[in-house]
């Protein structure tokens, strides 16, 4: 223990230099705020550990909640509400014109958000009840499945209705209608122009004069679907599986042997491309217009299309794909899909700016660069590389695994937080920041310096750099905090 005491007191002496322009108020585990650095409103705050947060951005938006109960946010001029219980369960998403409240997607409320607005009013049971409210009884429909209803513009038909399905129901789209009697063994086609009938899987056909032929024998077998009849070379479909199928139509022919294993693609146009097959998907050669296929599965896979490049080294083991987006270049590295990931983006006309940087190495940690001075890093981080989009999972549960996280601003303004902020260490170019919890706190800024002991129940202040130290009792904000307390959360 000797051997550290001298370390420890240079940690000190170089903490308690001289300021108490504090940006943090450490109660941990009650609450701890953070401020903006030049003092004044709460920036974030969290209580409970992780439980309980509150965070308000320099635009104006802002969230908070209990971590992972219920959690909300709100735009910058709050015009668009969101709110989570216990993400995805429950979801709640509302703008100046609609609201949707959602239970894990089966029951599900969506309408104006003002009563009495115009709009259509939708309230589905999933797949029980399905309802929606226009004002006009052409447009509106209340519908019970399997027992009767119809439905319009739902489920990829432009009208859906049922009795005691699968004894009837009836599928329109495109002007054709389908009705199965019982789904999906028998089907008659009519209208528009389309027909057809077609005993499930013995035999089937449909078509409309000049625009399609469908049908099929044993389903899916044997079958011949041909379209675009009125061009000078129809496209057709053949298959007489598993022993040969072929696809042609105007400058391209594929034809597969022994399907799916042996066979080769001829392309003449819009783009030129010749592919063979051996033992598909296993080995598999393409060349052609922007586009490449040299595959020798599970050992090494690399393909080319219009400038998405990918690679696979023992597959699945190793993965990596390159492309361009928005004038960037984009490297995504995998290994295992998920174990390790990694994705850089580069500026080709701006090569000497660093690259900005994602990368999970999961459970363990995640790593955020954004190549302009701010970067992040959490330790565990068992949901990020699984949802890297949803801001719901990084507000509601990312945190609550967060025992270790560094934050950086710009450069050289930097904090480090333990065991969610019951250890926290600030530093920017000229002040430093520590906290262990109530029990401890040291600042240092270019004038003045501070140790509070318990929250501020006793400690040390120096008003400026050389000046002496002065003993305190019950100051439990540093003197620029007091002039603007922290604000209350909305």
């Amino acid at each position: 223990m000797r051997a550290f005491r001298p370390i420890a007191c240079l940690v000190l002496a170089g903490l308690i230099g001289s300021s108490a322009g504090a940006e943090e108020s450490n109660f941990w585990p009650i609450r701890v705020d953070q401020k903006p650095g030049s003092g004044g409103t709460t920036e974030s705050w969290q209580g409970g550990g992780p439980l309980f947060f509150g965070q308000w951005s320099a635009d104006g938006s802002s969230a908070g909640g209990l971590r992972p109960l219920y959690v909300y946010r709100t735009d910058a001029v709050g015009h668009a509400r969101e709110s989570d219980f216990l993400f995805p369960l429950i979801t709640d998403r509302e703008n100046d014109v609609y609201r949707r409240w959602s239970l894990i997607s089966l029951i599900n409320v969506y309408g104006p958000t003002t009563p009495g607005a115009g709009g259509a009013r939708h309230f589905d049971v999933w797949p029980v009840y399905f309802s929606r409210d226009t004002g006009a009884a052409a447009s509106s429909y209340h519908a019970v499945f399997p027992l009767a209803g119809a439905v319009r513009d739902r489920l990829g038909y432009d009208r859906f209705s049922w009795v005691l399905f699968p004894l009837y129901g009836r599928f329109e789209k495109h002007g054709a209608v389908t009705t199965d009697t019982p789904w999906p063994f028998v089907k008659f086609v009519h209208g528009g122009g389309h027909h057809g009938f077609e005993l499930w899987p013995l035999f089937g056909w449909r078509g409309q004069a000049g625009v399609y032929h469908d049908r099929y024998f044993l389903w899916p077998l044997i079958y011949r679907d041909e379209s675009q009849l009125s061009s000078p070379t129809p496209t057709v479909l053949l298959g007489v599986l598993p022993f040969y199928a072929r696809d042609e139509g105007a400058g391209f022919r594929s034809e597969t042997y022994l399907w799916p294993f042996f066979g080769y693609t001829h392309h003449q146009a819009p783009d030129r491309y010749d592919e063979t097959r051996w033992f598909w998907p296993l080995l598999v050669q393409g060349r052609g217009d922007g586009r490449l296929v040299n595959r020798w599965a599970p050992l090494y896979t690399h393909s080319s299309y219009h400038g998405d490049d990918k690679r696979w080294w023992l597959w699945p083991l190793f993965r990596q794909e390159q492309w361009s987006e928005s004038g960037l270049t984009v490297t995504r590295s995998q290994v295992l899909y998920f174990l390790f990931w990694s994705q850089r983006e580069r500026a080709p006309a701006r090569p000497a700016r660093p690259p900005a940087e994602k990368t999970h190495l999961w459970p363990l940690l995640s790593y955020w660069d954004n190549g302009a001075g701010q970067r992040q890093c959490q330790v565990l981080s068992p949901f990020e590389v699984f949802f890297p989009t949803s801001q719901p999972v990084r507000d509601a549960y990312s945190p609550l695994f967060a025992l270790l996280r560094f934050d950086q601003r710009s450069p050289g303004d930097t904090r480090w937080s333990l065991l969610w902020d019951a250890v926290t260490w600030r530093r920017t170019p000229t002040e430093r920041e520590f906290h262990l919890g109530p029990l401890l706190g040291l600042e240092r800024g270019p004038q003045a310096g501070r140790v509070a002991l318990l929250g501020g129940l006793c400690g040390f202040r120096r008003g400026q750099a050389g000046g002496p130290w002065k003993p305190f009792l019950f100051d439990f904000l540093p003197k620029s905090d007091k002039k603007t307390a922290p604000a209350a959360m909305p």
